[in-house]
């Protein structure tokens, strides 16, 4: 899948076992017939392949913690591990399909999803998912990095400011539901130009706008990701944007953690939650900034 070099790597590991190379490359092309070569340019090394596990533990924690599907802390680990920011947000998408799943089973079991809200969320997203990988593979690369500072600035303030209720449920109406697609529309663009689940705003904003106490909304948004990132990630891999190893490593092995994550949500207080969400998005703000800002002087300098 890796091209000529990667073949010319396993041939030798294969002289004296039943495999034969010729079997590796025909499987390979097979694969990318299915799905397109991975992206170029990640670390497939065993110590690259152990920073994926480690960063699939991180995500399954988080994402049960604060209902996010993990797309802050996947695309920079993809990006450090050598994919670019595009390749690395596309990535991100596939590797929250199970995340996600695993996020809504242990949510609804204690009854902290509301399925209605979910669906209409999801028709929105679904739309806004599109245009957003549509943008993904015409944006340059500089933007990309700025979009997801500004991103993260906006939801690091609405965490710092609000703190939801445990006891609240969204009262459903017309008004009510046009907005939830509305905001779909919004978490959907981002989701798909960004390579994040969504979460990170949907959940304060469930809270703050619809009046959903932060279990339930953390359960609503991993049940509105789920099929969204399934659709984005169709429509990633058919622009050849999707390095399917990594996403696939990194997404089963957060569904095994998630479950975890889940209950330190509940058994820590609303305040609480918010603070330690906060507190990881600084840390994260502060390191997108430096890179995004060395990433304007690259830019400036190619062009002088």
């Amino acid at each position: 899948m890796q091209g000529d070099a990667g073949k010319s790597r396993v041939e030798p590991e294969l002289s004296g076992g039943g495999q034969s190379a010729a079997s590796i490359g025909q499987a390979d092309t097979k694969a990318d017939r299915l799905f397109g070569p991975n992206p170029s340019g990640l670390d497939e090394s065993p110590h690259g392949m152990m920073v994926l596990v480690i960063v699939g533990m991180i995500v399954g924690l988080l994402s049960g913690m604060f209902g996010i599907g993990g797309g802050t802390v996947i695309v920079p680990a993809l990006v450090w591990l050598g994919l670019s920011q595009r390749h690395a947000a596309a990535t991100s998408m596939l590797a929250i399909v199970p995340t996600s799943i695993s996020g809504v089973i242990s949510y609804a079991h204690n009854g902290n999803v509301d399925w209605v809200a979910a669906v209409l969320l999801f028709v929105g997203m679904f739309a806004g998912g599109q245009f957003g990988s549509w943008l993904l593979s015409r944006l340059p690369e500089l933007v990309l990095r700025w979009v997801f500072v500004v991103f993260l600035i906006f939801v690091t303030a609405n965490q710092v400011i609000f703190t939801p209720s445990r006891d609240q449920r969204i009262f459903m109406s017309v008004a009510t539901g046009i907005g939830l697609v509305l905001l779909g529309v919004i978490i959907g663009t981002l989701a798909g130009l960004l390579g994040i689940g969504g979460g990170a705003l949907a959940v304060p904003a469930l809270s703050i706008l619809f009046g959903a106490s932060d279990l339930i909304a953390r359960g609503t948004s991993l049940l509105a990701m789920f099929p969204n990132s399934i659709t984005t990630s169709v429509a990633n891999m058919k622009r050849k944007l999707v390095h399917i190893k990594a996403g696939l490593i990194i997404g089963v092995i957060a569904a095994l953690t998630t479950p975890f994550g889940t209950w330190v949500a509940g058994a820590v207080s609303p305040r609480a939650g918010a603070i330690m969400f906060a507190a990881y998005l600084c840390v994260l703000l502060v390191r997108s900034f430096f890179v995004a800002v060395k990433a304007t002087r690259a830019a400036r300098g190619s062009r002088a």
